[in-house]
């Protein structure tokens, strides 16, 4: 019997609790579930799996599709669902059939399905990737499930009061700063779209003809701030300077291909950043030291006269 992998299977019960031992002991009946209903046969898998159950599987026909399973009470799930339905034939993987009170999604397979961590050139993976949010981007659905840009910066305020006003290990004046930052940027934002929000090298993959995008989280905001994910990406390891080194040099293409400008760029990468370690304090993970070195870099570099806003 297909099993979950004792990696994840940990994970699964750390973010999700009762809900995630339930999804857990049920695991085993639901594939089994999705192998009569949809007559799918899983595949050997060597999927990175961190927080969800993703397999390579053939439907008849030998048609190739991509089983994920979510804990439903997730509440991402349901963005997911609607993200993927929204953008299958823009630039996004084709949401071939959900059950989402099930947590179970049947998507078309991308082969061969390298990574864009495969180009070594930087700046071409980056023109790839801006002409994906170019595919990508449509109008912010009128009363839809998808939460705003500006309801995630709200995060900081859930760091201040975890800490009594205070900001916790997060240096007070990255926190103030990117505050502020938020602030002025939402005051002057432009035409809200649906966009992936975390697209970032692994998260886009070849699709025999081009490149596709997988694993939208749904975030409406400007089109600037859908490069951030792929600016944060990919970087040196241990060395915040040279990360921002290197996002320097991408900051100008990204403008130039999505018509925005470098200013706000960079305004949106630094204040995301600092927002990404409030939400490694909040859930357990990610690595809160390299994100804080990072946010300073990024703040220097948005003082930078040739990146005022």
């Amino acid at each position: 019997m297909t099993k979950v992998p004792e990696a994840l299977a940990s994970t699964i019960k750390q973010v999700h609790g009762e809900a995630g031992e339930r999804w857990l002991a049920g695991f085993g009946e639901l594939i089994a579930y999705c192998e009569e209903r949809w007559g799918l046969k899983l595949l050997p898998s060597d999927y990175p799996l961190s927080f969800n159950y993703v397999a390579p599987a053939e439907l008849p026909g030998g048609q190739g599709a991509v089983l994920k399973l979510r804990v439903p009470e997730d509440p991402e799930l349901p963005l997911e669902t609607e993200a993927l339905r929204l953008f299958s034939g823009r630039g996004g993987a084709r949401l071939l059939d959900a059950v989402p009170e099930r947590g179970i999604l049947v998507l078309a397979r991308l082969a061969p399905g390298l990574t864009l961590k495969t180009v070594k050139d930087d700046l071409a993976a980056v023109r790839i990737a801006a002409g994906l949010l170019r595919s990508l981007r449509i109008p912010a659905p009128q009363g839809g499930p998808f939460p705003s840009t500006e309801q995630w910066a709200k995060g900081l305020g859930r760091l201040r009061s975890r800490h009594d006003g205070g900001t916790g290990p997060i240096p007070e004046e990255l926190v103030r700063r990117a505050e502020e930052g938020f602030e002025q940027l939402h005051r002057t934002m432009d035409k809200p779209l649906l966009l992936h929000g975390d697209l970032h090298h692994d998260n886009i993959l070849s699709d025999g003809t081009g490149w596709s995008a997988i694993d939208p989280k749904g975030v409406v905001g400007e089109l600037a701030y859908g490069a951030v994910p792929f600016l944060l990406n990919n970087l040196p390891d241990r060395d915040p300077e040279a990360a921002v080194r290197l996002i320097r040099t991408r900051v100008p293409l990204f403008a130039a291909e999505l018509s925005v400008r470098s200013a706000r760029l960079v305004a949106w990468t630094f204040c995301h950043q600092v927002l990404s370690a409030a939400w490694s304090l909040e859930d357990g993970s990610g690595d809160i030291r390299t994100q804080v070195a990072q946010a300073w870099e990024l703040l220097s570099l948005w003082r930078n006269d040739s990146f005022s806003v």
